[in-house]
């Protein structure tokens, strides 16, 4: 099944540009769909034609999300948050290149904690390897994969992450260990907002990853991860 991109919705298209200025390299583009098969999957297309670093894919739902290891990622329309993002931690430094690209997913882990926290206020933890924990259960994931282009020239990582903003009907062998963030807190979150602090909180820490401040980056993770 083919997914056009659409319109953004004016509330994420507001509340992204008031992030401009802290996005960096990310959200040129932004491509928004109200449904896709999975937005690592639409990222790594952009991703293997060659696609400069920055590009961003939200959904509003998945039909094929998926998580570590092949696992699903259960993502019902508007119950959650679903992006992806372009990067390419080879453009680091050379001496840095390797740390930064396997230092990438905790520092995603990082950037999300602290973009929750800033936007909700709700503090959460981080269970290795890339899980973000609200009383033991499962609030939020992230997926790294690498991607090379046409040119095989070198290859880019699409970062994805998924977070459950609204409480859902969990299929039964996730109800005892997913959760969301407006059953934890019991009121509305604008997912459009935790968005925009999300992108603007990764391009942070993706900064200090090409700029080497790598123990910044595993200090703060390691205080996320009791």
């Amino acid at each position: 099944m083919a997914y056009q991109p659409e319109e953004l919705p004016a509330d994420f298209a507001e509340a992204l540009g008031g992030v401009r200025d802290r996005l960096g390299p990310l959200g040129s583009p932004i491509l928004y769909f109200s449904s896709a098969g999975s937005t690592n999957d639409v990222a790594a297309k952009l991703a293997a034609a060659g696609h400069q670093e920055g590009a961003v894919v939200i959904a509003d739902a998945q039909t094929a999300g998926r998580g570590r290891r092949g696992r699903g990622w259960f993502s019902p329309p508007r119950a959650g948050l679903y992006v992806s993002v372009v990067v390419n931690p080879a453009g680091a430094p050379f001496a840095r290149r390797e740390r930064a690209g396997a230092l990438l997913t905790l520092a995603a882990g990082v950037a999300l904690a602290e973009a929750v926290q800033r936007a909700t206020g709700l503090a959460l933890d981080i269970k290795w390897p890339n899980d973000l924990v609200a009383g033991g259960r499962k609030v939020a994931g992230i997926l790294a994969e690498a991607v090379i282009d046409q040119t095989q020239a070198g290859a880019s990582v699409v970062l994805g992450y998924g977070i459950n903003v609204a409480p859902s009907a969990f299929p039964a062998e996730l109800r005892d260990r997913a959760t969301s963030l407006e059953g934890e807190l019991g009121r509305p979150v604008d997912r459009a907002a935790l968005c925009a602090e999300t992108l603007a909180g990764v391009a942070a820490r993706y900064g200090d990853l090409l700029e080497g401040r790598f123990d910044a980056i595993l200090d703060r993770w390691r205080g996320l991860a009791p």
